[in-house]
Protein backbone atom coordinates (compact mmCIF):
# COMPACT_ATOMS: atom_id res chain seq x y z
CA UNK A 1 0.00 0.00 0.00
CA UNK A 2 1.42 3.40 -0.95
CA UNK A 3 1.39 4.92 2.52
CA UNK A 4 2.35 8.42 1.43
CA UNK A 5 -0.67 8.69 -0.82
CA UNK A 6 -3.28 7.27 1.59
CA UNK A 7 -5.12 5.33 -1.10
CA UNK A 8 -8.10 3.50 0.37
CA UNK A 9 -7.72 -0.18 -0.51
CA UNK A 10 -10.36 -2.00 -2.57
CA UNK A 11 -11.25 -5.66 -2.16
CA UNK A 12 -13.47 -6.81 -5.02
CA UNK A 13 -15.18 -10.18 -5.15
CA UNK A 14 -15.94 -11.62 -8.59
CA UNK A 15 -18.63 -14.29 -8.30
CA UNK A 16 -18.26 -15.20 -11.98
CA UNK A 17 -21.10 -17.46 -13.19
CA UNK A 18 -22.20 -18.45 -9.71
CA UNK A 19 -25.19 -17.44 -7.62
CA UNK A 20 -28.98 -17.33 -7.89
CA UNK A 21 -31.67 -15.49 -5.97
CA UNK A 22 -31.65 -18.32 -3.46
CA UNK A 23 -28.05 -17.51 -2.62
CA UNK A 24 -29.09 -14.05 -1.50
CA UNK A 25 -31.29 -15.55 1.20
CA UNK A 26 -28.46 -17.64 2.58
CA UNK A 27 -26.80 -15.88 5.51
CA UNK A 28 -23.42 -17.37 4.69
CA UNK A 29 -23.29 -15.62 1.34
CA UNK A 30 -24.41 -12.09 2.05
CA UNK A 31 -25.92 -11.35 5.43
CA UNK A 32 -22.92 -12.82 7.25
CA UNK A 33 -20.31 -12.03 4.62
CA UNK A 34 -18.74 -9.20 6.57
CA UNK A 35 -20.40 -9.65 9.94
CA UNK A 36 -18.11 -8.38 12.67
CA UNK A 37 -15.53 -7.09 10.19
CA UNK A 38 -14.50 -3.47 10.61
CA UNK A 39 -14.10 -2.14 7.11
CA UNK A 40 -10.71 -0.53 6.53
CA UNK A 41 -11.19 -0.68 2.78
CA UNK A 42 -13.80 -0.33 0.07
CA UNK A 43 -15.60 -3.61 -0.59
CA UNK A 44 -17.17 -4.59 -3.90
CA UNK A 45 -19.14 -7.69 -4.85
CA UNK A 46 -19.73 -8.49 -8.53
CA UNK A 47 -22.54 -11.06 -8.72
CA UNK A 48 -24.21 -12.26 -11.92
CA UNK A 49 -26.16 -9.43 -13.57
CA UNK A 50 -29.41 -11.34 -12.99
CA UNK A 51 -29.22 -10.73 -9.24
CA UNK A 52 -27.32 -7.47 -9.17
CA UNK A 53 -30.26 -5.33 -8.09
CA UNK A 54 -31.31 -7.83 -5.43
CA UNK A 55 -27.74 -8.07 -4.18
CA UNK A 56 -27.57 -4.32 -3.73
CA UNK A 57 -30.83 -4.36 -1.80
CA UNK A 58 -29.62 -6.88 0.77
CA UNK A 59 -26.15 -5.46 1.33
CA UNK A 60 -25.92 -4.24 4.90
CA UNK A 61 -26.19 -0.49 5.26
CA UNK A 62 -24.72 0.20 1.84
CA UNK A 63 -21.19 -0.55 3.09
CA UNK A 64 -20.69 -3.11 0.35
CA UNK A 65 -20.90 -1.87 -3.22
CA UNK A 66 -22.02 -4.00 -6.15
CA UNK A 67 -20.59 -4.12 -9.65
CA UNK A 68 -20.84 -5.84 -13.00
CA UNK A 69 -18.57 -8.53 -14.40
CA UNK A 70 -18.52 -7.17 -17.95
CA UNK A 71 -20.33 -4.72 -20.23
CA UNK A 72 -20.83 -4.09 -23.92
CA UNK A 73 -19.21 -1.06 -25.51
CA UNK A 74 -22.52 0.20 -26.91
CA UNK A 75 -25.23 1.82 -24.81
CA UNK A 76 -27.99 -0.13 -26.59
CA UNK A 77 -28.74 -1.92 -29.83
CA UNK A 78 -28.95 -5.30 -31.51
CA UNK A 79 -26.55 -7.16 -29.24
CA UNK A 80 -28.41 -10.26 -28.12
CA UNK A 81 -27.33 -11.53 -24.72
CA UNK A 82 -25.11 -8.55 -23.92
CA UNK A 83 -25.58 -5.94 -21.21
CA UNK A 84 -24.61 -2.29 -21.41
CA UNK A 85 -22.83 -0.19 -18.81
CA UNK A 86 -25.95 1.96 -18.59
CA UNK A 87 -28.02 -1.11 -17.69
CA UNK A 88 -25.55 -2.04 -14.95
CA UNK A 89 -25.69 1.50 -13.60
CA UNK A 90 -29.48 1.37 -13.63
CA UNK A 91 -29.39 -1.90 -11.67
CA UNK A 92 -27.29 -0.31 -8.94
CA UNK A 93 -23.70 -1.03 -10.01
CA UNK A 94 -20.95 1.44 -9.22
CA UNK A 95 -18.10 -0.42 -10.93
CA UNK A 96 -17.60 -2.98 -13.69
CA UNK A 97 -14.82 -5.43 -14.48
CA UNK A 98 -13.53 -5.30 -18.06
CA UNK A 99 -10.83 -7.30 -19.78
CA UNK A 100 -10.87 -10.21 -17.34
CA UNK A 101 -8.58 -12.96 -18.63
CA UNK A 102 -11.54 -15.31 -19.03
CA UNK A 103 -13.15 -12.76 -21.35
CA UNK A 104 -9.90 -12.18 -23.23
CA UNK A 105 -9.37 -15.93 -23.64
CA UNK A 106 -12.85 -17.39 -24.02
CA UNK A 107 -14.38 -14.50 -25.97
CA UNK A 108 -11.24 -13.43 -27.83
CA UNK A 109 -11.44 -9.89 -26.50
CA UNK A 110 -8.65 -7.63 -27.71
CA UNK A 111 -7.11 -4.63 -25.98
CA UNK A 112 -9.12 -2.37 -28.29
CA UNK A 113 -12.35 -4.09 -27.24
CA UNK A 114 -11.42 -3.75 -23.58
CA UNK A 115 -10.62 -0.08 -24.08
CA UNK A 116 -14.02 0.48 -25.70
CA UNK A 117 -15.74 -1.25 -22.77
CA UNK A 118 -13.81 0.84 -20.25
CA UNK A 119 -14.81 3.98 -22.13
CA UNK A 120 -18.43 2.79 -22.02
CA UNK A 121 -18.14 2.34 -18.26
CA UNK A 122 -16.89 5.90 -17.91
CA UNK A 123 -19.69 7.14 -20.14
CA UNK A 124 -22.24 5.53 -17.84
CA UNK A 125 -20.64 6.85 -14.68
CA UNK A 126 -19.10 3.56 -13.60
CA UNK A 127 -15.58 2.89 -12.39
CA UNK A 128 -13.82 0.54 -14.82
CA UNK A 129 -11.69 -2.21 -13.28
CA UNK A 130 -9.33 -2.95 -16.17
CA UNK A 131 -7.67 -6.37 -15.97
CA UNK A 132 -4.29 -7.17 -17.47
CA UNK A 133 -1.93 -10.11 -17.03
CA UNK A 134 0.38 -12.61 -18.66
CA UNK A 135 -0.02 -16.32 -19.37
CA UNK A 136 2.37 -18.95 -18.03
CA UNK A 137 4.06 -19.30 -21.42
CA UNK A 138 4.56 -15.54 -21.60
CA UNK A 139 6.08 -15.48 -18.12
CA UNK A 140 8.37 -18.42 -18.88
CA UNK A 141 9.38 -16.67 -22.10
CA UNK A 142 10.40 -13.54 -20.21
CA UNK A 143 7.62 -11.48 -21.81
CA UNK A 144 5.68 -10.47 -18.69
CA UNK A 145 6.60 -6.78 -18.75
CA UNK A 146 6.13 -6.55 -22.51
CA UNK A 147 2.64 -8.06 -22.22
CA UNK A 148 1.68 -5.78 -19.34
CA UNK A 149 2.89 -2.71 -21.20
CA UNK A 150 1.02 -3.62 -24.38
CA UNK A 151 -2.20 -4.50 -22.58
CA UNK A 152 -2.17 -1.46 -20.32
CA UNK A 153 -1.47 1.02 -23.11
CA UNK A 154 -4.04 -0.61 -25.37
CA UNK A 155 -6.79 -1.02 -22.78
CA UNK A 156 -6.93 2.35 -21.01
CA UNK A 157 -9.18 4.90 -22.73
CA UNK A 158 -8.54 8.63 -22.91
CA UNK A 159 -9.82 10.47 -19.87
CA UNK A 160 -8.95 7.68 -17.45
CA UNK A 161 -8.01 8.82 -13.96
CA UNK A 162 -7.92 7.61 -10.37
CA UNK A 163 -11.60 8.43 -9.90
CA UNK A 164 -12.93 6.34 -12.79
CA UNK A 165 -10.32 3.62 -13.27
CA UNK A 166 -8.79 0.78 -11.28
CA UNK A 167 -6.12 -1.54 -12.68
CA UNK A 168 -6.15 -5.22 -11.74
CA UNK A 169 -3.03 -7.29 -12.33
CA UNK A 170 -4.09 -10.91 -12.69
CA UNK A 171 -1.41 -13.34 -13.84
CA UNK A 172 -3.48 -15.72 -15.93
CA UNK A 173 -1.51 -18.73 -14.73
CA UNK A 174 -2.59 -18.03 -11.14
CA UNK A 175 -6.35 -17.73 -11.71
CA UNK A 176 -8.32 -20.67 -10.39
CA UNK A 177 -5.22 -22.87 -10.40
CA UNK A 178 -4.26 -22.62 -6.76
CA UNK A 179 -0.98 -21.07 -7.86
CA UNK A 180 -0.20 -17.58 -6.62
CA UNK A 181 2.43 -15.13 -7.73
CA UNK A 182 5.12 -14.81 -5.09
CA UNK A 183 5.12 -11.50 -3.22
CA UNK A 184 8.18 -10.49 -5.21
CA UNK A 185 6.54 -11.33 -8.54
CA UNK A 186 3.34 -9.52 -7.60
CA UNK A 187 5.17 -6.42 -6.37
CA UNK A 188 7.49 -6.30 -9.38
CA UNK A 189 4.54 -6.44 -11.79
CA UNK A 190 2.47 -3.87 -9.92
CA UNK A 191 5.45 -1.54 -9.53
CA UNK A 192 6.00 -1.80 -13.29
CA UNK A 193 2.33 -0.92 -13.87
CA UNK A 194 2.66 2.05 -11.50
CA UNK A 195 5.68 3.28 -13.45
CA UNK A 196 3.74 2.97 -16.72
CA UNK A 197 0.98 5.06 -15.18
CA UNK A 198 3.57 7.62 -14.08
CA UNK A 199 4.65 7.97 -17.68
CA UNK A 200 1.06 8.90 -18.55
CA UNK A 201 0.49 11.25 -15.63
CA UNK A 202 3.36 11.60 -13.14
CA UNK A 203 1.24 13.63 -10.73
CA UNK A 204 -1.74 11.30 -10.39
CA UNK A 205 -0.30 7.82 -10.90
CA UNK A 206 0.14 7.38 -7.15
CA UNK A 207 -3.62 7.74 -6.67
CA UNK A 208 -4.65 4.97 -9.08
CA UNK A 209 -5.57 1.77 -7.26
CA UNK A 210 -3.75 -1.32 -8.49
CA UNK A 211 -5.24 -4.64 -7.41
CA UNK A 212 -3.71 -8.09 -7.41
CA UNK A 213 -5.86 -11.01 -8.55
CA UNK A 214 -4.95 -14.66 -8.78
CA UNK A 215 -5.86 -17.25 -6.12
CA UNK A 216 -6.06 -14.65 -3.36
CA UNK A 217 -7.10 -16.35 -0.12
CA UNK A 218 -6.93 -15.71 3.63
CA UNK A 219 -3.57 -17.45 3.90
CA UNK A 220 -1.78 -15.05 1.53
CA UNK A 221 -3.94 -11.91 1.61
CA UNK A 222 -2.16 -10.06 4.40
CA UNK A 223 1.27 -10.46 2.82
CA UNK A 224 0.07 -9.49 -0.65
CA UNK A 225 -1.98 -6.51 0.49
CA UNK A 226 0.94 -5.11 2.49
CA UNK A 227 3.12 -4.73 -0.61
CA UNK A 228 3.96 -1.12 -1.59
CA UNK A 229 2.28 -1.04 -5.00
CA UNK A 230 -0.73 -3.27 -4.31
CA UNK A 231 -3.84 -1.38 -3.26
CA UNK A 232 -6.28 -4.25 -2.91
CA UNK A 233 -7.38 -7.54 -4.40
CA UNK A 234 -9.63 -8.96 -7.09
CA UNK A 235 -10.89 -12.15 -5.50
CA UNK A 236 -12.41 -15.08 -7.38
CA UNK A 237 -13.24 -18.39 -5.72
CA UNK A 238 -12.72 -17.13 -2.17
CA UNK A 239 -15.37 -14.45 -2.76
CA UNK A 240 -18.04 -17.15 -2.69
CA UNK A 241 -17.22 -18.10 0.90
CA UNK A 242 -18.21 -15.37 3.39
CA UNK A 243 -15.65 -16.50 5.94
CA UNK A 244 -12.80 -16.45 3.43
CA UNK A 245 -13.90 -13.19 1.83
CA UNK A 246 -14.35 -11.56 5.22
CA UNK A 247 -10.86 -12.64 6.23
CA UNK A 248 -9.40 -11.12 3.07
CA UNK A 249 -11.26 -7.87 3.71
CA UNK A 250 -9.97 -7.86 7.28
CA UNK A 251 -6.40 -8.32 6.00
CA UNK A 252 -6.49 -5.06 4.02
CA UNK A 253 -4.33 -2.36 5.63
CA UNK A 254 -5.93 0.90 6.69
CA UNK A 255 -5.44 3.81 4.30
Amino acid sequence: MMSETAIRPLVAGNWKMNGTTAALREPRLLGAMLKGVKLKCDVLVCPPATILRRAKAVMKGGKIKVGGQDCHAAASGAHTGDISAEMLKDAGASMVIVGHSERRTNHKETDAMVQAKAAAAHRAGLVAIICIGETLDERKGGKTLEVLSTQLKGSIPAGSNSANTVIAYEPVWAIGTGLTASPEQAQDACEFIRNLLRSRDPHKAELVRILYGGSVKPANAEELLALPDIDGALVGGAALDPDDFGAIVAAAPAA
